[in-house]
């Protein structure tokens, strides 16, 4: 009887982050409703997810380096230099069916380099990383300093296509981020590698007295990390037409924002990517009510800021509480 209690209290500990997460989402979105005209609505649910399908794409990739305790904030800059190298690779003349495979193939090459330098050379992934933030955005102004136009068809089809549904309107490149968010899902939570993710996080020591194999699985977290920045910079290609060496500065805060307040313990072994899709869901909640209220932009920029130090102040009395139910049980 001692362990069922036990048991519950510790779910209880691990899951409160999640509901105030979405109760706070399910706040945000009635007061917009309540104050503004046409709020309520299908499509401005669904522009939630149009606006920020790339955003969802890289925080999910974000919040896998999170779960085993280490932060990457290359990310901006990876998304920033595939939208620039698609968008001159197709001013060559290039196949959209080259170009997107070859980016994705950068992206995952790149994120498992940056992971092989943390894990065997010891290294802090801060630095790491962000060495990788600076050398792809040093790599976008390599290739131009200016903005460059996408004018392929199959780019300009991602991008206008839609699906009208419940009368608001879903673009093609949104179910890509769908599809990440369930795959993601299915493994973190079904596979061998998504619980070895979380027992590297709660305790890599004894993940490795456990035999597991850690090495691969902290190389293959930023491999995947970078892989979804990547192909996040797919999806905002399709969201803007063109590639800027500038575009998306400090997205890497956004992502890892969405991560922490949808969850996920920056000390890693708890989160998961649902959570992180409501983080960014709230933050398209926040931008939307700044337009409507006709702000200055930054205003979303203090508000999420003002959240994730809440959130974290919020993780670390549940770790605290975590450390109280062990003691207890012990």
């Amino acid at each position: 009887m001692r362990e069922t209690s036990g048991k519950k209290r510790t779910f209880r500990i691990k899951n409160i982050s999640l509901a105030i997460t979405t109760v706070l989402f399910l706040v945000l979105f009635g007061a917009g409703s309540v104050a503004y005209d046409n709020f309520f609505s299908f499509s401005t649910f669904f522009n939630l997810f149009n606006d920020n399908a790339y955003l969802m794409i890289a925080s999910i990739g974000v919040t896998f380096v999170l779960l085993t305790g280490g932060i990457d904030i290359s990310i901006a800059s990876t998304i920033a230099f595939t939208c620039v190298f698609s968008a001159f690779l197709l001013r060559l003349g290039w196949t959209p069916l080259i170009v997107i495979p070859l980016v994705l193939l950068i992206g995952l090459a790149f994120g498992a380099l940056m992971g092989y330098m943390i894990h065997y050379f010891k290294l802090q992934p801060f630095i790491v990383t962000l060495a990788g933030q600076f050398f792809m955005r040093g790599m976008c102004a390599v290739i131009s300093t200016e903005s460059i136009p996408i004018s392929d068809e199959f780019y300009k089809t991602m991008a206008l296509t839609k699906v009208t549904l419940l009368g608001g309107r879903i673009y093609f490149y949104v179910f890509i981020a769908i599809v990440v968010l369930l795959v993601s899902l299915f493994v973190l939570k079904f596979t061998r590698f998504g619980r070895t993710v979380y027992a590297v996080g709660g305790n890599e020591q004894s993940a490795i007295l456990m035999g597991l194999p850690v090495a691969r699985t902290k190389v293959a977290v930023y491999a995947i990390s970078s892989f979804c920045a990547a192909l996040a910079g797919v999806v905002f290609s399709f969201y803007t037409l063109a590639g800027y060496s500038l575009q998306n500065m400090g997205l890497e805060l956004d992502a890892i924002s969405s991560s922490v307040i949808g969850g996920t313990l920056l000390t890693g072994g708890v989160g998961n990517v649902i959570g992180t899709t409501v983080g960014v869901l709230i933050q398209g909640v926040i931008q939307t009510i700044v337009t409507y209220q006709n702000l200055n932009t930054w205003w979303t920029k203090v508000t999420i800021a003002a959240l994730l130090c809440i959130f974290i102040v919020i993780q670390r009395v549940i770790a605290i509480r975590a450390e109280k139910a062990k003691g207890t049980a012990n």
